[in-house]
């Protein structure tokens, strides 16, 4: 089916825009290619330190400059339960290459903190810049200038973004991301809600929630909702970096360490030796960064890549604004019913169909690009698969189902659960925001009341403890920028919100904060931007302040006279407490750095155009600099 013509469009704005930046990043990537193994560049002592600690056959082969080296870097720790079953994924991957020739080494862990952890806690204010920090751990841990290929093991919410923008820095380095699965099936998250509505209610003993959370999180593997976690395993998927269907197959199976090798000796086949060379930095362009952000709307994804996908595009030289969203949004059909946006979890939404499922009805609706790149190489149809096992526990991949098991979670693109993707901008004199309505009713797509402002999510909870909040009004929860604060998720005032609205009051939030992945049914507008801190006007909003936000309409705005909002002054708050305790203080770097949320939140520039004292490689054009065009690439990697 001939592409939509929204979905060109937008696709042929990005490209149009990123021109100059995408041009300086291929180029980049073509100086950095190198003919041979990447550590033929090294010198002896270089090597000798590289192999030092290897076996003898291992090492045998490093010196010999033939076999390609695959670098593994991990966000294993055992206290996420999503990373703690990387534990023993390098010992299946160095046996995997090793069957092939080819060498794999450990080149690095990443820090990977988990939001469930720190949620409503000071630790929440590191969450948002630990995504830059893990780019920068990626880098160090390629920075060795030994490998052919990477495989980038991790799962959750910075995590998966931050080892992609550091791959992308190594973008003439093929890569592939292995995943760890979801955890199994706990008690339904309809129950999971219910439990948290009465805490806060005071309804229920804090024992009692306890025994729900655990309930609900009670095993290894990935949280089963469809957070920002899971949208990032979705989004791999979808750009290619995945093997197909490898996101939602449970740790601790064979099917799941059967994955894990094939990837493992997939990365030894893209590169340069293997013979079918793909580097990171040629699947990750225009049309896949489009792909993602279709898919994020086709499954009612996490509004953190509002900021993650911006964040990873300008990686690769790629320019995106909301507006791409919002448009996209408005034609891409929602074809999933993923808790918080319905009741079932990753399990079920793997067991109707899946990501393969929802990447061939997005393909066969002309909403995504099948021109693109992949680790598989060049088309996306490859990815509409699944895994199984043949007799000898080897995995094999077959069609999709062409009808969904299970059309209360999963449904064609003919027959959507709504005809847009749920996400919107809204914007006005408030700034520019976005907002998840896939789980919010019509009736609440409009909420005009006065505003009440809070300098913290824990002044919105006294009030709300004191009972002082049962009335119509919009939260406008203020200084949560990155720059304030480090941008931290609010998604510990979701149950206060719910339990008013229930109530039935008409309640919304504005806030330059974020929200979770999770984030339900209350309108929220968030990601307000600018921020407070770089002239935003949320610092002119005064309690009792009429707030229109407006979903449906698009805008997001106070008001108040002309007149009257020119005369205020900008309000202040004291953040001294928000900069010292839990490390906060060693992110103050980021904190004065960062780009403004509609530009990904970033503490790194897009890429510059290459100095002409950079020697040119084949595939670059000498008087101009930049590399040759996508086609002059598929045909010196295809021929």
């Amino acid at each position: 089916m001939a592409l939509h013509p929204v979905v060109e469009q937008v696709t042929n704005r990005i490209i149009k825009r990123s021109r100059p930046s995408r041009a300086a990043y291929l180029a980049h990537l073509e100086a950095a290619r190198v003919q041979g193994v990447q550590r033929g560049s090294l010198s002896c002592t270089n090597l000798a330190h590289g192999f030092a600690a290897f076996p003898a056959n291992d090492k045998l082969k490093l010196r010999e400059y033939k076999q390609p080296s695959v670098a593994i870097v991990s966000s294993y720790n055992d206290m996420l339960s999503a990373h703690q079953p990387f534990e023993y994924f390098p010992k299946v991957i160095k046996e995997a290459v090793r069957e092939i020739g080819a060498v794999a080494q450990f080149a690095g862990g990443v820090p990977a903190m988990c939001d469930g952890v720190t949620q409503g806690q000071p630790g929440m204010e590191l969450s948002l810049f630990s995504r830059d920090t893990i780019a920068m751990a990626t880098a160090v841990a390629m920075s060795h200038n030994m490998f052919d290929a990477g495989l980038y093991l991790g799962i959750c919410d910075k995590i998966v973004p931050g080892l992609l923008i550091g791959a992308l820095h190594f973008g003439h380095i093929p890569g592939i991301f292995v995943p760890g699965g979801p955890m199994t099936s706990g008690i339904s998250n309809k129950e999971k809600a219910a439990i948290r509505q009465r805490y806060a209610k005071g309804e229920a003993t804090r024992e009692e929630l306890l025994e729900g959370e655990s309930a609900s999180y009670h095993g290894a593997g990935t949280c089963t909702f469809y957070g920002t976690a899971n949208s990032n395993q979705m989004l791999m998927e979808m750009m290619g970096l995945h093997m197909p269907g490898a996101a939602f197959i449970t740790p601790g199976t064979p099917l799941r360490d059967a994955l894990t090798k094939a990837a493992a000796q997939q990365a030894v086949k893209i590169s340069q030796q293997g013979g079918e060379y793909m580097p990171i930095g040629r699947i990750v362009d225009e049309k896949s960064i489009v792909n993602a952000i279709v898919a994020l709307h086709a499954t009612g994804g996490s509004t953190n890549h509002t900021l993650h996908l911006v964040a990873i595009a300008r990686a690769a030289g790629i320019v995106i604004d909301w507006n791409d969203f919002d448009e996209l949004s408005k034609v891409v059909p929602s074809l999933t019913r993923i808790y918080p946006n319905g009741e079932a979890d990753v399990n079920h939404f793997q067991a109707a169909g899946g990501p393969g499922f929802v990447i061939r009805e997005l393909l066969d609706a002309g909403l995504a690009h099948e021109d693109v790149n992949t680790i598989l190489g060049h088309g996306l149809r490859a990815h509409c698969k699944e895994p199984f096992l043949d007799e000898n526990d080897k995995v094999v991949w077959r069609d999709v189902p062409a009808q969904s098991g299970d059309e209360a979670v999963l449904r064609p693109a003919s027959n959507p659960f709504a005809n847009n993707g749920g996400m919107v901008l809204v914007q006005g004199n408030l700034g520019r925001a976005v907002m998840k309505i896939s789980a919010v009713k019509p009736d609440y797509h409009l909420v005009e009341a006065p505003a009440i402002t809070f300098d913290s999510q824990e002044d919105f909870m006294v009030r709300y403890k004191a009972g002082e909040l049962e009335r119509d009004f919009v939260a406008v929860i203020r200084f949560q920028g990155p720059r304030a604060n480090g941008m931290p998720e609010l998604h510990a005032l979701t149950p206060a919100l719910s339990n008013l609205q229930d109530a039935g009051f008409k309640v919304a939030m504005v806030t330059d904060g974020r929200m979770s992945g999770a984030s339900g049914k209350v309108p929220a507008a968030i990601h307000v931007s600018p921020e407070i801190l770089a002239g935003g006007p949320l610092g002119l909003v005064r309690d009792g302040d009429i707030i229109r936000v407006d979903a449906a309409g698009g805008t997001l705005d106070a008001l108040v006279p002309d007149e009257v909002w020119a005369a205020r002054s900008m309000a202040t708050a004291d953040l001294s407490k928000s900069h010292i305790g839990m490390g906060r203080e060693l992110f103050a770097m980021f904190r004065s750095n960062s780009s403004p949320a509609e530009e990904g939140a970033a503490t790194f520039p897009l890429p510059s155009p290459i100095p002409t004292t950079v020697p040119l490689h084949e595939g670059m054009h000498p008087e101009e600099g930049m590399p040759g065009s996508d086609e002059d690439f598929l045909f010196r990697t295809q021929k």
